[in-house]
Formats: structure tokens, C-alpha cells, sequence
């Protein structure tokens, strides 16, 4: 039944189209900078350059609207789950297309199209014995009546011991698990201790592809898959593989297209890589095209991006569904990423520890670039990496704007100062002249070699190193010295300079799609100019070609820009901590006669200052209305003395008198901590209320 499955290796023949995916993002929150970096910036970079060279490409993707997550946000929320999807399905859509992100196509899983392609995977399988049918256990919650599949349940890790492991998956250690396997599950619904019920479901006997699996990946791309998904795969392999579930207990998704299936749905990991297949035949319908060369010819080079926590999807699940329905090719290569980290920390949306991309454009508006820029350079490609807004200012400062934006500013004024903007005629081409358009031409070469590897950090830097090759050129060549001695010099060095600025305004496409358009305008460059012209033509800007006047590339970041969002994130940080501090239990239970006995009133702090040798402690002269007394008070850490005289206190004035540090304090000053962890006074109403009056 095999024979008519197509395998593929790309190191015997040149592909004649691309297939590129990236990864289906769920509808349940907003596009962050984790998402960027691992997935769609190295997906949407590889697929500019292969249009640059003149490859026949098909970008898909599309908004994962199904599975728990969508369900858990909107019964959250108290809407529906299409509520939910139609909000964040736009939003995550502009945010793709705000930072250039060129899809071909961008679908969604509700689509009738996906409904149908899903459905009819699902049938081939079923009718052709590929589903093994179980009744097992499953977690139960009784309040919410509903089995708890996936993230609807919590709890410990078998594996590796973490306390807050899905039913599905643990974040921790990336371990693939059931929601039965979990130590002390909670439903995430109602709080409660789950029962097992017994359901039937459908299951794809992946212990079947082993011999498949092993061969296709453990033998053909030993050598040019990375090692963290080459690795990942080779661990599941040889851990034995096991049948995978391809129905759930859930209201939400593809209703499974099978007798018995009803109150049941398709595995959002079953039916969410079709939607890869049916995004393509939605743009191929579009742009009438014919969809299938796409995905069942052996000439299609198909390439999936990722996280590095899809990996067992897309290398193991996802093909043994697509050899078991026939005809279709598989992946040659699925470079998934490892996580990008915040200023030391996970990414988490729960705790709002992200960068979201529509704050970022709100924050830094037509810098898209300088933020795919940061996330290549900076590209989680081998290990977790961390992005801090200090190496973002860095990047930009030191990199984009000193080497790049500094190059083309010197070039372009100085055409105009001395041509009014008019490509000068070169004379003789000197050696230093030679040996610069020569290794030009290189860099094509040297960028795909990268780029064909999937090496998108060290692409980005030879990119940049172009940019060095053109301000070395002129710094050591002084045009604005030669003028005074020899313009035929001068002449020949500015049109060696322009056609440095050319290549990089379009080897510039797939790293900074917004400057490359800006760069191209100022040199009135044509748009046909591709990737193989660098490499090919011996002129890139004509002689007698007029440009236009400069414009800046990229702008300096101001230290107090990045401490902004420093803030930001500590604000962020304490106000997360706050969350985790348990609750004080309620005190023990006290009459209203021993309330009353509790005297607070209205004071003002008349003199303030840091009692010596101490970290935390004030010294406050406070007029209670019937005395001015001494209160030591513990605030010394959040509140300069000079800031706080004339503030209105609530003190508690018959507290018995205590000595602190050799100083008797004679009451105590009500404080609270606020929502991101700042201490605050618990301040009576200023209007009308005077010293020494009470409150009750």
C-alpha cells in the first residue's frame, strides 16, 4: 500500500517549486516577539529569497481555530469559541502582515475548505483500517460534566516533576503525555479532582511506521536535519512508539466523520497540519492555480517552520498520517527553532511576560525592521536565547545605524553634493576597485550558502558584513579628501559605492523587506533587480542614472526609550509575584467590642528622615490632632523623607509604644502594597477631613 507514497531526498535533484509552511498559531491570544523569532521571520526571510532567485514558491499558513485552548478562552471569557476566533484570527492576521510577513496564503481551520480536507483524510484512514477504535479511562469532571482532555486538566509531570504540566504536553520538560498520566490532576474548569469515565475513541497506531519513521529519518537526514529535531525524533523512535488518539471528548472542532463519533471531535493535532494542504488549495483556487504538483510531486521541495515543541507533530505524527493516506510527498526538511526568552524569562501570555507585536508598533512605529532584525541576529536557532531591550538598542544603534544607515548616507549625499545626484561615469578601476566589485559579487554566493542551510543569524551577519565591505571602501578610499586632487578619482569611487548600495538594497529584501523598499526609492532602483543580477550583472546603477536625496534608514534609540520598557517589565514582574503570594488566611474571628478598641485617625507627617545605619526605616514626626509623636515606620526603601512631609496618614494611635533602634515609636502608619507590588498609604479622603478625626 506503500508504493504509491513518494519519498523525496533533496540531495539527488533540483526542486522545481517550494512548499513552505509555518506553523498554525492559535487563536486565543495575540502575536509576541517568541512567535516572530522562531517561527515566521526565518520562514517568511527563506521564502523572499527564493522569489529574489526566481524560485516558484507557495507560503501557507493559517489561524489554528480548534482544540481546548479556543474553548478554555472562551468559556473564560463568557462568549463563544467563534467569538474568540474571529477577534484574535484578525488581529493576528494584521500583525503578519504589519511586520511584512509575505504569506501566500493565510486560511483558518474554520474554514468550510479545512473542514472538508480534514474530513476527508479522516474518512480515507477509517475506511482503510488505518484507525485502531479503544474504550479507555478517561478524566472526568463531574461538576462540569465533560471529559478533560488536553489543557482542560493539570497537574505533575511524571517525567520530570513539574507542578503545572497539560494534559497534553509539559512545557518543562517537552514531553508528549495523556491526561491520565499526570501525578494529582485538577480540572482547569472547576478546580476538582477528576474521575475516570471510559470513552471510545480512535487512535493512529504509530508503532506501525516505525520501520518507516526510522528509515525515512534516522537513515535519510542524519546529516542535514539539525540535531535538536534530528535528536527529539530519534528519542521517540527509539523510546517505542505508541497508537495517538485522533478524536476528543470536546463540543469545539471538526465533528469526527465516523458512526459513533457524535459528541466527538477531530484531534486538533490530526486535523491542524492539514490545514496546511488546505490552505494551498484555497490560494491555488484563488490565483487558478491547480494545488496538487504542490503536494504529491516529487519535484516540490516542502519545508515546514516551527517550535521546537511541534517537532514530534510535524517529523513523526504528521507524516505517518500523510504516508498513510498515500500520495503525498514529505517533508525535507522541518528546521525548528528552540525559545526565545524575555530579559531572562520565559515567554509566558498568562503573566503578560511578552512583547507583543501590536504594543511594539505602537512603541516604535515603522521599525518592524529593526525588530527582524534583532529577533535573526538574535535567533534562537541551536539553544534558548534571550532577548533583552538593551541588546534590541545595541543592534540597532551600533549595527543598523552606525554601519548600514551610516553607508548608504554617506553614498547618496555625497552623489548629490557632488553629481546633484547623477551615477558618475567610473575611469580606470584601480586594484582596491577590482578587489571591491569582485567580492561584491560574492556575497550572493555566501548569503545562500546560509540561507540554503538554514543558518538565518549567520546570513543576516554577512549580510551586514557587506555593509562593512562598503564603509571600509570608503573609508579608506576618502572621496571627500580626492576631491580636491583628482575628480576622475572621485568619479570612479562613488559608482563603486553605488553599486554596493544597490546590492544591498536587494540582497537587504529578506532581512528588512521595509528598508529595502525605502533604500530602493532613494537610488530609484528598479524593483526587477533580483538576487542572481548581484551575482550576474557587472552594473547594478547605470552611469547617468539620477537618484533622489537621502533620507535616514534607521533612527538611534534613546537610553530613556529602553528604560521605558525596562520599567514596564518590572512592573510586570511585581505585579506577577504578587499573584503568587498566597493569601493571608482570614485572622481568627474577633467581637465588634474588640474592633472598637482600635483607634485610627487622621495625621500628617511633619518631619521625615532615614534613621542611621538602617536600610528601611523612617523617622516620622506625625501631628495626630491630639499630639505630634514619633512613629518609626518601615517604608524607607519605597519613599524619599523630603517626598512625603505634609502627607495625610491613617495612624493607629493606641498601638503600645515600642522601641525600635533605640527610638521609642508611638503608633503605626497604615500601608498597603498595590497591584505591581508598590507600597502605598492607605490615605483618608483630603477633602474636609482634618487631623486628629477618627475613622470608623
Amino acid at each position: 500500500m506503500w508504493l504509491n507514497f513518494i519519498l523525496m531526498s533533496e540531495n539527488n535533484h533540483t526542486p522545481k517549486r517550494y512548499t513552505i509552511t509555518a506553523a498554525l498559531p492559535y487563536t486565543n491570544g495575540p502575536i509576541h516577539i517568541g512567535h516572530l523569532a522562531g517561527v515566521y521571520v526565518p520562514a517568511d526571510i527563506y521564502a523572499r529569497y527564493l522569489r529574489l532567485t526566481g524560485k516558484e514558491v507557495a507560503f501557507v499558513c493559517g489561524s489554528d481555530e480548534h482544540g481546548v485552548a479556543i474553548s478554555m478562552k472562551a468559556k473564560k471569557e463568557g462568549v463563544t469559541p467563534k467569538e474568540v476566533i474571529d477577534m484574535y484570527h484578525a488581529i493576528i492576521k494584521k500583525s503578519f502582515q504589519d511586520f511584512g510577513i509575505t504569506f501566500d496564503n493565510y486560511s483558518r481551520t474554520s474554514a468550510d475548505i479545512h473542514h472538508e480536507t480534514a474530513s476527508e483524510f479522516f474518512k480515507k484512514l477509517y475506511e482503510q483500517g488505518d484507525f485502531i477504535e479503544e474504550t479507555t479511562a478517561q478524566l472526568y469532571d463531574e461538576e462540569a460534566k465533560q471529559f478533560l482532555a488536553d489543557r482542560f486538566v493539570i497537574g505533575t509531570c511524571p517525567k520530570c516533576g513539574h507542578e503545572e504540566a497539560y494534559g497534553d504536553q509539559c512545557e518543562n520538560c517537552g514531553s508528549s503525555l495523556n491526561a491520565t498520566d499526570l501525578i494529582n490532576p485538577k480540572s482547569t474548569i472547576t478546580g476538582s479532582t477528576p474521575t475516570t469515565k471510559e470513552t471510545k475513541h480512535w487512535f493512529l497506531p504509530l508503532d506501525r511506521y516505525e520501520g518507516f519513521l526510522r528509515e525515512w529519518i534516522l537513515e535519510g537526514h542524519k546529516n542535514d536535519w539539525k540535531p535538536n529535531v534530528y535528536g527529539q525524533c530519534k528519542s521517540w523512535i527509539d523510546g517505542g512508539l505508541e497508537p495517538r488518539a485522533v478524536t476528543r471528548d470536546l463540543d469545539w472542532g471538526i465533528p469526527v466523520p465516523a458512526e459513533g463519533g457524535e459528541g466527538k471531535v477531530l484531534y486538533v493535532w490530526f486535523d491542524a497540519p492539514i490545514g496546511y494542504i488546505s490552505s494551498t488549495k484555497e490560494w491555488a483556487k484563488r490565483e487558478g492555480k491547480d494545488w496538487e504538483p504542490y503536494w504529491k510531486d516529487k519535484d516540490t521541495k516542502l519545508v515546514h517552520f516551527i517550535g521546537k515543541d511541534n517537532i514530534v507533530f510535524h517529523c513523526i505524527i504528521f507524516p505517518a498520517i500523510l504516508k498513510s493516506h498515500g500520495g503525498y510527498i514529505l517533508p525535507e526538511n522541518v528546521p525548528a527553532n528552540e525559545f526565545l526568552n524575555l530579559e531572562g524569562n520565559k515567554l509566558s501570555t498568562s503573566k503578560n511576560w511578552a512583547v507583543w507585536l501590536h504594543e511594539y508598533l505602537e512603541e516604535f512605529p515603522d521599525m518592524q525592521d529593526v525588530l527582524r532584525y534583532t529577533l535573526t541576529a538574535n535567533a534562537p536557532e541551536t539553544k534558548d536565547n534571550d532577548f533583552t531591550w538593551k541588546d534590541f538598542q545595541a543592534r540597532n544603534n551600533n549595527e543598523l545605524v552606525a554601519i548600514l544607515g551610516n553607508f548608504i548616507n554617506r553614498v547618496v549625499v555625497l552623489t548629490n553634493k557632488y553629481y546633484e545626484g547623477v551615477v558618475p561615469a567610473p575611469s580606470n578601476f584601480t586594484e582596491v576597485d577590482q578587489e571591491t566589485l569582485d567580492a561584491l559579487k560574492k556575497y550572493p554566493e555566501i548569503i545562500s550558502s546560509s540561507l540554503e542551510r538554514y543558518r538565518f543569524r549567520e546570513a543576516a551577519q554577512e549580510f551586514m558584513n557587506l555593509a562593512r565591505l562598503g564603509n571600509k571602501y570608503l573609508a579608506d578610499e576618502e572621496p571627500w579628501k580626492v576631491i580636491k586632487q583628482d575628480e576622475e578619482r572621485v568619479k570612479t569611487i562613488m559608482y563603486v559605492a553605488l553599486q554596493i548600495a544597490t546590492a544591498l538594497a536587494v540582497l537587504s529584501e529578506p532581512f528588512l523587506p521595509f528598508t529595502s523598499s525605502k533604500l530602493k526609492s532613494i537610488l530609484a532602483a528598479s524593483n526587477e533587480l533580483g538576487w542572481n543580477d548581484v551575482l550576474e550583472k557587472e552594473t547594478l546603477l547605470a552611469a547617468d542614472h539620477k537618484i533622489n536625496q537621502s533620507q535616514l534608514l534607521f533612527r538611534k534609540i534613546e537610553d530613556s526609550e529602553i528604560q521605558k520598557k525596562l520599567d514596564k517589565l518590572e512592573a510586570t514582574k511585581k505585579a506577577n509575584e504578587n499573584e503568587k503570594k498566597a493569601v493571608t488566611p482570614q485572622k481568627e474571628t474577633i467581637t465588634f467590642d474588640d474592633f472598637t478598641k482600635l483607634d485610627m485617625r487622621v495625621g500628617t507627617i511633619l518631619e521625615a528622615e532615614k534613621m542611621p545605619k538602617t536600610k528601611k526605616l523612617l523617622v516620622l514626626k506625625v501631628d495626630t490632632g491630639i499630639d505630634t509623636r514619633t512613629i518609626v515606620s518601615g517604608i524607607s526603601e519605597s519613599f524619599k523623607p523630603e517626598d512625603i512631609i505634609g502627607k495625610k496618614v491613617t495612624v493607629l494611635v493606641n498601638l503600645a509604644p515600642r522601641p525600635l533602634r533605640g527610638v521609642e515609636s508611638q503608633g503605626m502608619i497604615l500601608m498597603t502594597e498595590s497591584k505591581e507590588g508598590k507600597l502605598v498609604f492607605v490615605n483618608p479622603d483630603e477633602e474636609g477631613v482634618g487631623n486628629g478625626e477618627g475613622i470608623s
